[in-house]
């Protein structure tokens, strides 16, 4: 049987020792920078370095979060902590930012990169593109099925890469990495780490009755594990850096006994019963069996450990029901005692430097180093000293070596060492040796101290070129996915992108011809395009062999790139600083990219494109707020069907509205051939950007499908691309005729920013 590794979430450093005393294989956590739990305590640098000791103390690695999307005025920052990084023992850092990984491929390759979840990694052509920018390993979505993950899991062992999947903890209804409606609705990106949780929001009573229509139970996958080591997964990750150490210890600890147990018998622990006496609202593990059920959801975003108990001891009175209470309250008290009596003695403290000078003249300058290391067993006793020594000391005459001078010379040894005491007393006045000596002691005494590991040099920010716009004057482009609309070329007289959905098997050779007959047309492919789905779209790429395409994906990125096809990066390849263009030019040979609508002027204004790149940016489209691979009318409008299957894919095309408690409506849609998605109440509509950056791109766009409107009145395609040609041209008028034609709209995250 392979090595099963057992990852534990870290948001802080209690919940830390907590993984490790429980059994963990390896955490993960972040700082206060750069990761997708802001809400989580977090770590500072110097707890890392403390958790980093303690944790491979006890064999447990420790990978650290710096997965969201990165701005370039965060780049200098980002350098200084990834040139503290390298000189530790960081085991692996998870990341999102395509830029990410072009600059610590090129100038930090000491350190392990895995692609974290937000990548929405669900087919072949992102496992081999991952592989190729430097990923040694990659989180799969959560939304993939046991068949799936088995297939993805090979081809990732073909090229050395190992896999992850999330089994335990929180769900979010929508694709990680394609969840904009945080972001959409309170200014909190979860790109950014910042996630708001709309999906556990209350709402209107549904016609199904429901107020929490978006709310799923959370993952489970504890009696899945078989199924699990068959599909060859290297480790089982537990979501929960927002969770404490009550919760980490006890969810850790009933997965290590149930690993423990069918690595020993083939067999599984029975029931899950600690689990559910922590913070859960029921489990489901529907997506890992392709099970896509009403059952899934739960209409109650609070803890659900006090109703199972009740209802497994079928407890109806109240006095039954307060002594089930009572008893759940004490095995949970019973859980923590035991978590503090294993963690008391666990210390993350900076080892404490006592540094003894000793020298007379014409003997060696001896440097005696005593250390206390708070991590290790009777760390309140000296163990014997690091001991160097250089040349011998010389007469100095007036002015020799002093306290002062040797104090500055070793001040800064290392991250996780504090220096307590500087002793001169067997150091005599006025000698002197060569600088050159003194520095060569403190290198390797920085050396030793960071297990005889060289300390690497920190590396300066590259500089950027400056390169030239390949259109002079922005040009304009739309997006369209009917038939109907292909008259609209013509009216255009401009690039016209042709939207595939996410699914059409049944309707490939529908596709083929459309582009074979209309060659001006572009084809665009979605973002999340999972097993057949992604095969068959790679067959019409090579049935058709465009000249360019728009890809949302970059499985469908990397075949263009192996092809030889032009691509352009969609806008949900969240691109938001020059390195992530850098990655995908460098790559994947990509000839242009959308730039993410979550970034604002002065954002966009320090973006710097790469030689011979086009830069476009959409002015107006329907604002996604989120798309799944769930149901969103079952908990809404309901549905006859009792589980979602490849049928609902290929046929559904219904549409309705939510309404939050405030009042705020949005559009569910479902188009024939695509996955359940939310919009926002409003269009994106951004003319301010002409003016303020009309300069900067090659190309604007504009988005003409039908999708995300629901019942709104249809406007006039060809008005509205005159108008926002005449906009590009500087009339006045066409400004105002949008604002009346596009009258619920908003550019709202143009204004903010990330």
């Amino acid at each position: 049987m392979q090595r099963l590794e057992l990852l534990a979430p870290g948001g802080d450093a209690d919940a830390i020792k907590a993984a490790i005393v429980a059994g963990a294989n390896a955490v993960y956590c972040g700082l206060d920078t750069f990761n997708a739990r802001n809400r989580a305590t977090n770590l500072s640098f110097d707890q890392l370095i403390g958790i980093l000791r303690l944790a491979h103390k006890h064999h447990c690695q420790v990978f650290l979060t710096i997965n969201v999307v990165i701005l370039e005025q965060e780049i200098p920052a980002l350098f200084k902590l990834l040139n503290k990084l390298v000189n530790t023992r960081i085991d692996g850092i998870i990341v999102q930012d395509l830029g990410l990984f072009n600059l610590v491929k090129k100038y930090f390759p000491t350190l392990d990169i895995h692609a974290s979840t937000q990548l929405t990694t669900v087919n072949a052509g992102q496992v081999a593109f991952l592989a190729k920018i430097g990923a040694s390993r990659l989180n799969l979505s959560r939304e993939l099925n046991l068949d799936e993950i088995k297939t993805l899991t090979q081809l990732a062992h073909q090229q050395n890469v190992l896999t992850e999947v999330f089994v335990h903890g929180s769900l979010c209804i929508a694709f990680s990495g394609q969840c904009y409606s945080s972001s959409v609705s309170v200014g909190n990106s979860g790109n950014r780490g910042r996630c708001s949780q709309a999906c556990r929001d209350e709402y209107e009573t549904t016609p199904t009755g429901k107020n929490f229509p978006l709310n799923l139970k959370d993952n489970s996958a504890y009696f899945d594990l078989p199924a699990l080591v068959d599909a060859g997964v290297d480790s089982l990750k537990v979501e929960g850096r927002i969770k404490g150490a009550h919760y980490v210890y006890t969810v850790i600890d009933s997965w290590r006994q149930q690993i423990d147990r069918f690595v020993a018998t083939g067999g599984l622990l029975e029931n899950d019963d600690n689990l559910r006496k922590v913070f859960n609202r029921d489990f489901t593990s529907s997506f890992l069996n392709a099970d896509l059920t009403k059952d899934m959801f739960i209409d109650n975003v609070r803890d659900n450990s006090v109703q199972y108990a009740i209802k497994k001891n079928n407890a109806v009175s109240v006095v039954k029901i307060e002594a089930v209470k009572e008893t759940l309250y004490k095995d949970k008290n019973a859980l923590g005692a035991t978590l503090e009596d294993k963690v008391k003695n666990l210390r993350i403290d900076q080892r404490k430097l006592t540094l003894l000078f000793s020298g007379k003249l014409d003997q060696p300058l001896r440097v005696s180093v005593f250390i206390v290391d708070p991590v290790e067993e009777g760390a309140d006793k000296k163990n014997d000293p690091l001991v160097l020594e250089s040349a011998s000391l010389l007469s100095a005459g007036e002015k020799g070596l002093d306290s002062e001078v040797l104090k500055k010379r070793f001040k800064n040894l290392s991250a996780d060492c504090e220096i307590e005491q500087f002793d001169f007393s067997e150091f005599d006045a006025n000698l002197r040796i060569p600088f050159r000596e003194l520095t060569q002691i403190k290198n390797k005494l920085a050396f030793l101290l960071n297990d005889s590991l060289d300390v690497i040099a920190a590396v300066d920010v590259p500089t950027l070129p400056v390169h030239p716009k390949i259109n002079q004057t922005p040009t304009l482009s739309l997006l369209i996915s009917d038939e109907k609309d292909i008259h609209l070329c013509e009216v255009a007289n401009a690039d016209v992108y042709f939207k595939l959905p996410e699914s059409y098997k049944k309707d490939a050779s529908k596709y083929t011809d459309i582009f074979s007959k209309h060659p001006q047309l572009i084809p665009w492919f979605p973002a999340v395009l999972i097993g057949k789905d992604y095969d068959v779209a790679v067959t019409l790429l090579e049935a058709v062999k465009p000249q360019r395409i728009v890809s949302n994906n970059t499985g469908i990125a990397y075949k263009a790139y192996e092809m030889g096809i032009e691509w352009i990066a969609g806008p949900f390849l969240n691109t938001t600083n020059s390195y992530a263009l850098q990655t995908l030019k460098e790559e994947l040979n990509c000839a242009g990219a959308f730039l993410s609508n979550e970034i604002n002027q002065m954002q966009i204004r320090k973006i710097h494109r790469p030689d011979n790149f086009k830069l476009l940016y959409s002015l107006y489209h329907p604002i996604l707020m989120m798309t799944s691979r769930q149901c969103f009318f079952q908990q809404t409008v309901g549905c006859n069907k009792p589980s979602i299957d490849d049928r609902c894919m290929q046929t559904c095309k219904k549409s309705t509205t939510i309404t939050n408690v405030k009042g705020i409506s949005f559009n569910i849609d479902k188009q024939r051939g695509g996955y359940p998605s939310i919009y926002n109440h409003e269009q994106f509509l951004n003319m301010e950007i002409v003016n303020d950056l009309g300069g900067v791109f090659d190309e604007f766009f504009i988005d003409l499908t039908d999708i995300g409107v629901g019942s709104k009145e249809k406007l006039d395609k060809a008005q509205l691309i005159q108008h926002f040609k005449g906009l590009l041209q500087g009339e006045i008028e066409s400004e105002f005729q949008l604002h009346e034609m596009v009258s619920e709209a908003t550019n709202q995250q143009y204004i903010q920013g990330l």
